[in-house]
């Protein structure tokens, strides 16, 4: 579930998004070895079991555990999900967090419910045949995001869990928020939020208002996936701020 890419110096962990997987970082490898020895990591859930309970929490213990190798404090980049984990994470480990990039994911989506969205999922025509097929149904942006997530099989490519596992953990979302959570970080963070978002309106700037330690960039002519969307803006913002936090 955790896997070196290799590079030197400061731990730097890469966290997906809902439905993702590790593999999603393959473009940013390259450049982010540059700044640090880096580390992937499959969430449960995704090609693995879930936890038992699908709560936030849950999850976070799960990524303490299998990270507890790690102990120098971490730069923890995550994607969605994968942000409110890094944050939520830091809350919980103050002491294993030395900064935080979050994109295009807010604290509170409580009264929002995920059943239109499974629904739809549970319509996608799989297996996907092939590579072309992917592309094809999803677009180019979000196909290769699922090319690199999806499992391969003998009959093509399918969703590498359950959308009923899926479905739940962004069910979680609606009930509740995580404001408390990201009040309490202490690490310096940047948020990262998409133009065409899905966040609900406002809350990466309220972020960024109600934490000295944070910093907000919205990126033009993106959208969720920021970082496949407009790699060399991600990039640059991300490179700027590492440099800043690991002087």
């Amino acid at each position: 579930m955790l896997h070196d890419e290799g590079g030197a110096g400061v731990p730097i962990l890469l966290l997906h998004g809902l439905m993702g997987s590790a593999r999603t970082w393959g473009d940013h490898l390259n450049w982010l070895r540059g700044h640090g020895h880096l580390y992937t990591f499959d969430a449960a859930g995704h090609g693995r079991p879930a936890p038992e309970e699908l709560t936030t929490e849950a999850f976070v213990e799960d990524l303490a555990a299998a990270t507890a190798a790690i102990t120098e404090p971490m730069v923890v980049i995550g994607h969605s999900m994968g942000g409110l984990h890094g944050w939520v994470f830091a809350a919980r480990y103050p002491q294993r967090v030395r900064a935080l990039v979050v994109e295009d994911i807010a604290p509170d989506f409580t009264g929002r419910t995920a059943a239109n969205w499974a629904a739809m999922i549970e319509a996608w025509p799989q297996p996907f045949p092939d590579a072309d097929a992917v592309l094809d149904f999803f677009g180019p942006v979000a196909g290769r995001y699922f090319l690199k997530s999806f499992e391969r099989g003998p009959d093509g490519y399918r969703l590498h869990g359950s959308v009923a596992t899926f479905r739940d953990i962004s069910e979680e979302w609606g009930t509740r928020d995580f404001w408390s959570q990201w009040r309490a970080v202490r690490a310096p963070a940047l948020l990262i939020e998409g133009e065409h978002t899905i966040t609900p309106p406002g809350q990466m700037r309220e972020m960024a208002r109600t934490n000295p330690a944070a910093e907000y960039v919205l990126i033009a002519d993106a959208g969720h996936l920021v970082h496949d969307d407009q790699p060399e803006r991600y990039r640059e913002r991300v490179e700027q701020f590492l440099r800043r936090v690991l002087a």
